[in-house]
């Protein structure tokens, strides 16, 4: 059954696309990006290509700018006062540094995992459906679709379908992270950020999500923060390393932890600093 929605951005069950030709496209692009709080500038001249249905890894020591680049990309930081962004961004070519950009929509587009698992107090089913019921969706049958179908792509059906009207706040810490990514992606997203979502689960829940990040990576573009290198190098396609708020050096996952090119790169992936 192919849903009907009130808004075109918003296609839950619908799959995208994933073909040999298309898999290597570019879906973001950052050119000379600077983003300051207050006077202070956090980033600074980053150019850096998102390759389309990949995982990218952002990693790098602890401030040094990897979460206020990927709270860009959504534009997050702009809930930030006295916060400016300059240079440009862009998503399939759109400008997203521009005062015209429809914000709510950008980040039905661009959905975002937090460190920190955020359920909603409400049921397994509502959190799942809380973006398309805002974005008006109705059909009983689209939204039980949804959910199953998501709940699934989340690898976490198994496990809830007999209590799906119970509160998710009843759910273990890796379900509750897994619950958040089926309701990120339930409204369609092109890509989904993920700010160190296993830094607060055990090892056996890590390693779920990461199955689930190499898995949703065939139809999403995953952007990732992590500390952990051995993490970066399992699940990412592309690896990107910042410090001191400048992009270093990017590029393929077992080029960056095997032949780095810069310095500063292999001193960080191999502990001498960070």
């Amino acid at each position: 059954m192919q849903p009907v929605l009130s808004d075109p951005m918003i296609s839950p069950i619908q799959p995208n696309p994933s073909t040999a030709e298309t898999a290597s496209d570019i879906v973001l692009s950052t050119r000379n990006l600077n983003f300051y709080y207050g006077s202070q500038r956090a980033l600074t001249e980053i150019s850096l290509d998102i390759p389309r249905r990949r995982c990218t890894a952002l990693i790098g020591p602890s401030g040094c700018g990897k979460s206020t680049f990927l709270r860009c990309i959504n534009r997050m930081n702009d809930l930030i006062e006295n916060t400016r962004m300059e240079g440009s961004i862009q998503l399939d070519g759109m400008e997203l540094n521009s005062p015209t950009v429809d914000v709510i929509a950008l980040r039905r587009r661009v959905g975002m995992v937090f460190q920190k698992s955020n359920p909603f107090p409400k049921s397994i089913y509502e959190n799942v459906v809380y973006g398309l019921r805002i974005a008006g969706v109705r059909s009983r049958a689209i939204l039980d679709e949804t959910v199953e179908i998501c709940l699934k792509k989340a690898a976490l059906w198994d496990e809830v379908k007999d209590r799906l009207h119970e509160s998710a706040l009843q759910l273990s810490g890796g379900q509750m992270q897994r619950l958040c990514i089926a309701r990120c992606i339930a409204v369609n997203p092109e890509i989904i950020l993920m700010d160190e979502p296993c830094s607060a689960l055990d090892p056996r829940a890590t390693a779920r999500i990461e199955d689930l990040i190499e898995e949703l990576s065939k139809e999403y573009t995953i952007v990732i923060v992590t500390h952990n290198m051995q993490q970066a190098a399992r699940v990412s396609d592309v690896t990107a390393f910042f410090y001191e708020g400048a992009l270093i050096e990017v590029g393929a996952t077992e080029q960056i932890f095997q032949r780095p090119r810069e310095k500063r790169t292999e001193d960080y992936i191999t502990g001498r600093f960070g």
